[in-house]
This record gives structure tokens, C-alpha cells and sequence, in this order.
């Protein structure tokens, strides 16, 4: 019961205390991307203040959803006419797409209400490495255990992570972690979400991991609120 904003700070403070965690042994360089859709400055200044507070770096991307509306269908697979927020969601998608495209390696979409334990990008980051070396293919890995992928009887695959285990899911939400060349690889589809709003939603994403493998932790890394 706290204002948006509460949950994008909690969120983004969950997220640098995972990168600082996972920088005490590592060198890795993690760029943060905020695409932001009309916030008071005074939550602009809040959010600013927390990557202050952790010495981080960011680039602010101020949406224009006039940019993508005219792409965007009128009329959802329902046949009922997409709503102003649906429209805003769907831009954002679309800019994040652009935003990784000038990705050089892995690319992790995080949507604001995500709270991730501090483990959480360390085990992300080498469970792909691992697993898509083993595979000598590209994976997506999302980092919540979501308990309605639970509801239906169906074969999984299990696989041995950094330190977790990690099961074959088919499903997810719009936060993951892939590589540039799979966004590359599904553009087509990938965009598709942004420009007809599928029922579910997801729906094109889920077309990819019936080729593509996606994979979730046990237990989970992230809560989704």
C-alpha cells in the first residue's frame, strides 16, 4: 500500500546491492538503463539519489511514447481497445528492445517491482555462462520461481547452476536475461509485443522458448510484486 515509486527505489536499491556484492570478486562492466515514463522530478531526484548512494552510473532514457503509438494496434487479440497504460507498457518495451541492441553481451530486462537477493546477478551471470557453454547455445534465464508455473502437471528439465538449481520453464514475464543474439536472433517476435497486445501478453515470448531454452531458479532469486 505505498506509492509506485516506493517499489521502483526498493527495487533498484535490491539491484546495486547485487551488483556491489557481485563486483567484490569480479570485473565485470554492468551498465544501468532507466527508461522512464513521465515521473515527477521529485522521484526522478529519489532515484537519482539512491545510484548516488552506491557510486553507480546511469543513463536516464525520458520515453516518448508518441515515437511508437502510431506502430501499436488499436484493438488487442480480444478485440478490445488497448488502453492509454497498455500503450505507455508497450513503448517501453519497445525502447528497452532499442536500448539492447546496443548491448555488447547479456542484456537483463527488469521491470520496477522486482526485489532480488543479493546473490542474485552473480548466480544469473555464471549459471549462464555455464549452462549455455555445456549447451553450446544461448539461454534466457529469468530469476523468479513463479508458484502459478506450478499449477499444471508438465515435464520439465532440471540443470545444476552456479549454485542453485534451475528448471526448463515456458513461460515468463517481461523480466529476464538473455544475450544480444538472441534479441537479434527473435526481433521479429520480440517487437511483435510491442505492437499487438497478445493474449497473454507475453504470448510472442513464449513462442521463443519452444525453440529457444529458458530457465528459472529453485528457489527463487527475485519476488515479483
Amino acid at each position: 500500500e505505498k506509492e509506485k515509486i516506493e517499489y521502483t527505489l526498493r527495487t533498484l536499491r535490491s539491484l546495486l546491492k547485487s551488483v556491489n556484492y557481485f563486483s567484490q570478486t569480479n570485473n565485470l562492466i554492468i551498465k544501468f538503463k532507466i527508461v522512464d515514463h513521465d515521473s515527477p522530478k521529485k522521484d526522478l531526484e529519489k532515484i537519482n539519489n539512491v545510484f548516488e548512494q552506491y557510486n553507480t552510473k546511469y543513463d536516464l532514457i525520458n520515453l516518448d511514447v508518441s515515437k511508437f503509438s502510431q506502430n501499436i494496434e488499436k484493438l488487442n487479440q480480444r478485440g478490445e481497445e488497448v488502453t492509454d497504460n497498455q500503450k505507455s507498457n508497450m513503448a517501453n518495451i519497445h525502447q528497452s528492445l532499442l536500448e539492447a541492441k546496443k548491448c555488447n553481451d547479456l542484456v537483463y530486462f527488469v521491470e520496477d517491482d522486482y526485489i532480488h537477493k543479493k546473490e542474485s546477478l552473480k548466480e544469473m551471470v555464471f549459471t549462464y555462462e555455464r549452462i549455455s557453454s555445456q549447451l553450446e547455445k544461448e539461454i534466457i534465464i529469468c530469476p523468479a520461481d513463479y508458484p502459478y508455473l506450478y499449477a499444471k502437471s508438465e515435464i520439465t528439465q532440471n540443470f545444476l547452476g552456479q549454485n542453485y538449481h534451475w528448471r526448463k520453464v515456458n513461460e515468463t514475464l517481461c523480466t529476464f536475461l538473455t544475450s544480444k543474439k538472441i534479441i537479434e536472433k527473435y526481433w521479429g517476435k520480440y517487437l511483435s509485443m510491442c505492437e499487438k497486445e497478445h493474449a497473454p501478453f507475453e504470448k510472442p515470448m513464449h513462442d521463443i522458448y519452444e525453440k529457444e531454452l529458458c530457465i528459472s531458479p529453485i528457489p527463487s532469486l527475485a519476488l515479483h510484486f
